[in-house]
């Protein structure tokens, strides 16, 4: 359990970053290849990531140099991922580089005493190692996340508006309040589930950087160290509604009330636009090909329960005000008035 601690200045300085952190999303597409949860969610990804790899000379790079580094647990190095990789992957990386020989000492210390560091993981104090670390991770970017880039930033997108929408209608509180069920809010205290020990942060009026990926998946992860500008990095891929996954993400689609307004394919499609969806990601909760998936969506937005809008090569569908009343309203006939955190 990691738990926030806020005062009144914190409250006012807590933001979203404007987009996808190329290095967080570095970092967090690599535990994907670590585990098997949640690997449905990115199953295409996982398949061509592989062999893009492969065909870029960096699959033997993918196992002795990025994932020794970025290892599935408790933690990996702070300066991986530098807050100023918010400006864009080429600003992250100089500040990668520009990190201090001490400071990449000491955290390839303590992942060495975490779980074990590679041989030659201290000779990335030296500007010749770290430079050409900076460039496989660029080249990994390049390989495996760019070509995501649409789906990426429609989703971080999708994640932005609809707690913006929270914002103005709860302020930062209730914004903090509807985060997801791996965080909780309790004035004045965000408590998240977390791989690590038990720790308290204190932002001391420094505020708290939101940063919603698209890779992290289940619970969010946050710095190592204190001293550095608080940021929290947690997922924006949640299990589908269809899955059962949990509580907060009950079979609404298929309760009576819902599936007899809709029907079973088009209920699921508009819980999936709950949190933002593209039409390939209702087809998958839904159960039903992607030319049905559209034509479902399309039949929600004709009746003013979704809006769509195009990014790039994708279709993100949300819910409108109207969508979202809907879901609540079905929530309190499944839960006998319980309460489903469904983005209002």
């Amino acid at each position: 359990m990691l738990r926030i601690h806020f005062g009144h200045a914190d409250l006012a300085r807590t933001r979203f970053i404007s987009g996808p952190d190329p290095l967080w999303e570095i970092a967090m597409s690599l535990q994907r290849f670590q585990t098997r949860r949640g690997r449905w969610a990115y199953a295409h990804w996982y398949r061509t990531a592989r062999h893009r790899l492969q065909d870029k000379g960096l699959g033997r790079t993918l196992r002795t140099v990025l994932l020794p580094m970025f290892p599935k647990g408790v933690y990996f190095p702070d300066f991986l991922t530098p807050a100023e990789s918010g400006g864009g992957l080429d600003a992250g990386l100089e500040a990668i580089l520009a990190t201090s020989p001490r400071q990449v000492l000491s955290e390839v210390a303590i992942l060495d005493r975490t779980v074990g560091a590679p041989s030659w993981a201290p000779r990335l104090a030296e500007q010749a190692a770290r430079r050409e670390f900076a460039g496989i991770l660029k080249a990994y970017y390049e390989a495996v996340i760019a070509p995501y880039q649409d789906e990426v930033q429609a989703r971080v997108e999708a994640e932005r508006t609809v707690r913006g929408r929270d914002l103005l209608d709860g302020g930062t509180e209730g914004m903090l309040s509807r985060l997801g069920s791996t965080m909780r809010w309790s004035s004045p205290v965000l408590h998240l589930d977390y791989p690590a020990e038990d720790r308290d942060l204190y932002l001391d009026g420094r505020g708290l950087t939101l940063a919603p990926s698209y890779f992290s998946w289940n619970t969010p992860i946050s710095l190592a160290s204190p001293d550095l500008p608080p940021v929290v990095c947690y997922p924006v891929c949640y299990e589908p509604p269809a899955s059962a996954a949990g509580p907060e993400y009950a079979d609404l689609s298929g309760t009576a009330s819902l599936t007899g307004l809709l029907g079973r394919a088009r209920a699921s499609a508009l819980v999936a636009a709950a949190f933002g969806a593209t039409t390939g990601e209702i087809a998958r909760a839904a159960g039903v090909s992607a030319s049905s998936a559209s034509r479902h969506a399309t039949a929600l937005r004709d009746a003013g329960l979704v809006t769509s809008s195009r990014n790039g090569a994708n279709v993100l569908h949300c819910l409108t005000p109207a969508g979202a009343a809907v879901l609540r309203a079905a929530t309190r006939a499944a839960r006998g008035g319980g309460g489903l955190r469904i983005p209002s």
